[in-house]
């Protein structure tokens, strides 16, 4: 059990404009770009639904407890208007195995398990975790553990062209809580700022030793809230969602199979 120190309302709808004035242009390395159609990057959080084109200015729209599959493909449509891509990469936050969806998430609407978004869409779709893909594109070589620290706590472990999602934030934690009421959203409401950063400062510490990794790298919206952070713990940015969503079709020039094994 993962325990803490001993210490002792749902956030209103908003819309967001399709663009911002500040340069939110999603780009890709030359080398990258040559081998693989070009892919729509889709970052479904429990906020809002970010999408993300090479060459194109980042797009986003409201989510919430109430979008089910149906919505979601509308307003997925709608938001993409004007774009041209050859596939979709979707990251999702609820467990995916095999790219379904096996759990109904905790912070959107229903009838998710299972759903067929390659039908619904129209095109090839490849469908992970969202913290997974996340941490595919922060990934830097060695052995690496990804936390995201959002509206609950995104995690996963990558190595050697393997990535392995989690789900820490269920962890049992202090208090017969568990982990991700303490370092994501809620947390930050049950402790205060300040606190809650000493928190996740801990546990980040205990589960780098815990998982043997190399680094850390926390991503996720409340990152943002770290000036400083220590060794062996990196900043992530969640535009990286972006970068792992293109290596999830990366595949082997010469033997036409899939660089990233994914359990």
């Amino acid at each position: 059990m993962l325990a803490g120190r001993d210490r002792g309302r749902t956030r209103p709808e908003r819309h967001l404009p399709a663009s911002r004035s500040r340069d939110r242009t999603c780009r890709v390395a030359p080398h990258i770009r040559q081998s693989m159609n070009k892919t729509l990057v889709v970052d479904i959080g429990g906020t809002r639904v970010k999408l993300m084109l090479e060459g194109a200015e980042q797009r986003m729209f409201d989510s919430g407890a109430r979008m089910e599959p149906n919505e979601f493909v509308a307003r997925l449509r709608e938001n993409s208007g004007g774009w041209k891509f050859d596939n979709i990469s979707i990251g999702f936050p609820s467990p995916v195995r095999g790219g379904k969806i096996v759990k109904d998430p905790k912070h959107l609407g229903k009838g998710w398990v299972g759903f067929d978004f390659g039908k619904s869409l129209g095109k090839p779709v490849q469908v992970i975790n969202d913290a997974a893909m996340q941490a595919l594109g922060s990934y830097h070589g060695g052995r690496m553990l990804f936390l995201g620290l959002g509206t609950g706590l995104g995690s996963a472990l990558v190595w050697e062209k393997t990535l392995m999602p989690l789900e820490l934030g269920d962890l049992p934690y202090r208090d017969r809580d568990i982990i991700e009421n303490f370092l994501g959203i809620p947390g930050i409401e049950r402790l205060g700022e300040e606190e809650w950063k000493r928190e996740v400062i801990f546990a980040v510490t205990q589960l780098k030793k815990s998982f043997i990794a190399d680094y850390v790298v926390l991503g996720g919206g409340n990152v943002h809230r770290f000036d400083q952070l220590p060794e062996g713990i990196e900043h992530g940015k969640n535009e990286n969602a972006f970068l792992g969503g293109l290596r999830l079709w990366e595949t082997d020039s010469r033997t036409g199979e899939r660089k990233w094994q994914i359990f």
